[in-house]
Order: C-alpha cells, then sequence, then structure tokens
C-alpha cells in the first residue's frame, strides 16, 4: 500500500513539475527536458526488459496467444473509437461531420487513448505482491498486445496525414523482425542479469533506437526519420534472456528506486498546459481542430470527465472474454488496462507535429493527467478485486 502510493505521490510531483519546469529552467529549458526524456526512455527499458525476462511463453499453445492478441486489439480499439465519434460528433460543428479531414484528424487524436502504459502498470502491480497470479500473466500478454497494435496502427493513421511513405515500412518491417526473433530466440541466452547488466543493456537498446532515429532524420529530416520506440525492442531483449532471479536488497531497493524514477519522470514528460492557448496554429498552416475556438475550463473539464469515462469503459471489453476465470478477476483485469501514460503522451507528442490544437487536445491532455492521478486508485480497486477472487 504504501509502495503504490508513493508511486502515485511521485507521479503527481513530477506532473506538477512539468507545468512549472519551462519558467523555473529558463534558457535551459531544452536542455532538461533532454535530459529528462533520456533518463524516462532508458527507465522505461530497464522496467520492460525485466517484464520481458518474467515473460512465459508456451510455443504449444500459439492459438491462444492470437486470440490475446484480437482481444487486446479490441481494447485499444474500444475507447480509440468511442473517442473519436464524441470528438467529431459533440465537439465540432455539423458543418464538419462528413468531413474527411475532420475524421482523420480526430481519429490520430484519440489514439492516445487506446495505449495501456506497460511501464506504469507492471511496475504498480509488482509493487501489490500480484507476480505469481494468472491475472498478472495475462495482463503481461495484453498490456504489451495493447502496445503493440497502438504503434502499428499509428503507421495508417500517418498515413492519412501526411502519404505513404518507405521509412513507416521500414518501421512495420523492423517491428515484425523483432517479434519473429523474440519468439525463436525464446529464453535461450544466458547473459547476466543483476541491476548493473540490465541498466546497461537498457542504456544501449536507447543509444540503438535513438542513433537509428538521429542517423535517418540527419539523411530526410524530420519528417523522413525512423522512429522506435524503446518498449518494444527492450521487452523482445528481456524475453530471449534465460530467466535468472536474483532476489537480494540491492536487486530490489535498485529496481523500487528506478520505478521511482520512472513514475516521476511520465509526471514530468506531459506537455505543458497552464496557461497555453491550444487553440494557437502554426504559422501558415490550418487543421480543423486547431480552428475550433477553445471553450471555458469549466466546459473543458466537463469533457474531461466524459471522455475519461468512455476512455475506462471501452478498457472493459476483456470482462467478455476468459469465461473460465471469475467475474471479479476479469473486471481486475480490465481495470488494470485504464493506466494510462508515456505511450499515449507520444501520441500526443505526434499530434502536436501535424499542427493539431483546439479543445480537442486541451481535452486529450488533461485526461490523460487525470488518469495519471488516478492511477494509484486503479491499482489498489485491482488488488481488492483480485485478492478477493483468491480468497472465494
Amino acid at each position: 500500500m504504501r509502495k503504490v502510493l508513493s508511486f502515485s505521490v511521485f507521479l503527481i510531483i513530477g506532473l506538477f513539475l512539468s507545468q512549472f519546469l519551462p519558467v523555473l529552467a529558463g534558457s535551459g529549458y531544452g536542455a532538461v527536458k533532454t535530459v529528462a526524456n533520456i533518463l524516462l526512455y532508458i527507465c522505461l527499458g530497464f522496467i520492460m526488459i525485466n517484464v520481458g525476462r518474467e515473460f512465459e511463453v508456451d510455443k504449444s499453445r500459439w492459438k491462444s496467444y492470437t486470440e490475446d492478441y484480437f482481444i487486446a486489439m479490441a481494447t485499444a480499439a474500444m475507447p480509440w473509437l468511442l473517442i473519436a465519434l464524441y470528438y467529431v460528433f459533440v465537439l465540432l460543428p455539423p458543418e464538419f461531420w462528413n468531413s474527411w479531414e475532420a475524421w482523420k484528424e480526430n481519429l490520430l487524436l484519440s489514439r492516445f487513448a487506446a495505449p495501456t502504459s506497460a511501464g506504469i502498470l507492471f511496475t504498480m502491480l509488482a509493487a501489490i505482491g500480484l507476480k505469481a497470479s494468472w491475472m498478472y500473466k495475462k495482463i503481461q500478454v495484453l498490456a504489451i498486445f495493447d502496445d503493440l497494435d497502438t504503434i502499428l496502427l499509428m503507421i495508417p493513421l500517418q498515413i492519412m496525414m501526411i502519404g505513404l511513405r518507405w521509412q513507416l515500412i521500414i518501421v512495420v518491417l523492423i517491428v515484425f523482425l523483432l517479434l519473429l526473433f523474440g519468439w525463436r530466440q525464446l529464453s535461450k541466452y544466458n547473459w547476466r542479469q543483476d541491476w548493473k547488466a540490465i541498466l546497461f543493456y537498457s542504456t544501449l537498446v536507447f543509444v540503438a533506437t535513438q542513433s537509428l532515429y538521429l542517423i535517418s532524420k540527419g539523411l530526410y529530416g524530420e519528417e523522413g526519420s525512423i522512429h522506435i520506440e524503446v518498449l518494444l525492442p527492450a521487452f523482445i531483449l528481456g524475453m530471449i534472456m534465460k530467466h535468472k532471479e536474483i532476489d537480494t536488497p540491492m536487486e530490489r531497493n535498485v529496481s523500487t528506486g528506478i520505478s521511482f524514477l520512472f513514475m516521476f519522470l511520465v509526471g514530468m514528460s506531459m506537455p505543458h498546459f497552464i496557461g497555453v492557448n491550444f487553440a494557437e496554429t502554426q504559422a501558415g498552416e490550418y487543421s480543423v481542430t486547431g480552428s475550433q475556438e477553445m471553450m471555458p475550463w469549466g466546459v473543458i473539464a466537463l469533457h474531461v470527465l466524459i471522455v475519461s469515462l468512455l476512455s475506462n469503459i471501452g478498457k472493459l471489453f476483456p470482462v467478455f472474454f476468459y469465461r473460465d476465470r471469475k467475474f471479479s478477476e476479469r473486471l481486475a483485469l480490465s481495470i488494470g488496462m485504464f493506466t494510462r501514460g508515456e505511450v499515449g503522451a507520444g501520441v500526443i507528442f505526434i499530434a502536436l507535429g501535424y499542427n493539431l490544437g483546439g479543445p480537442a487536445l486541451a481535452i486529450s491532455v488533461l485526461t490523460i493527467v487525470l488518469n495519471l492521478i488516478l492511477t494509484g486508485i486503479f491499482v489498489l480497486w485491482v488488488k481488492k478485486l483480485a485478492l478477493r477472487s483468491y480468497m472465494e
């Protein structure tokens, strides 16, 4: 309980600082933000390598993983589609309801609600002692597939915005090769797995993905760059290691410390929204969402509550499956998928790059913020349901 509350406190402190950092850092804001992002991705890599190390796959039951993927895909799609419909039919005037520009912008922006924050989720669930449960093992699969589906679906969404580019095909190919390599080399390599080694591996993953991005950016510009998130390669790297259990006070303390830092940095990664005019657009550019008149903050707050509710209702999809398990377990599994964070924020950053703005952007950012604040409550709710199901 204390650890979960501590994670939430670090998250909220990071979120609070993210709003005042531009003023506090002044001209050094860019450098501070860069260092914070580097540490965030290294911490995420550390967490996901450990998740991959503990990921158990029975290759003889590969068909069940196909079912899991489609459940995860639907769990990501439901909140996305609900919010896209809400953004178009509630936030936009009727004259835009048949506009392709309006639909593609809102389909991209509303994708922020699709991904579960695997890093936050696994960190929190491990803290409440559920690592040996069916729910934890199943949520490992669903959350990874959920984020994978988000990464893959962002590609056709970006194609709708900018047209087909060969770099996007390269991203799909890299993702496919990583998954194939992880499946074929599962638990094969007997490498060092103490915290120093895992931290070194996570740094290498970050350097590799960032180098690919910077080299492609240097050759083809920002629009032609190839960007692979650390989440998937770090997870695959953990998968191919032959798992070793290293349970010492030092290992636990370092792992907890990195998790605390990660939660703080996720809060720090949130876009600056206090005093920002989300209706502004870049000079000479136009977007349907960015052209909408800004709403009063009270009205925006109401929309944030409704969008948060819709996004979490959509995540309840797994309740209708796994009927051999108790309802409380299935509900706990679904509520565990409520957590949002760094991946959803990444979608927001992509949307900003396409000049999307207006009330929809403000609502999207604040919905992620609200979900971050509620993360501790979601996890404690999961614990209560899980314990009830195992005591019955």
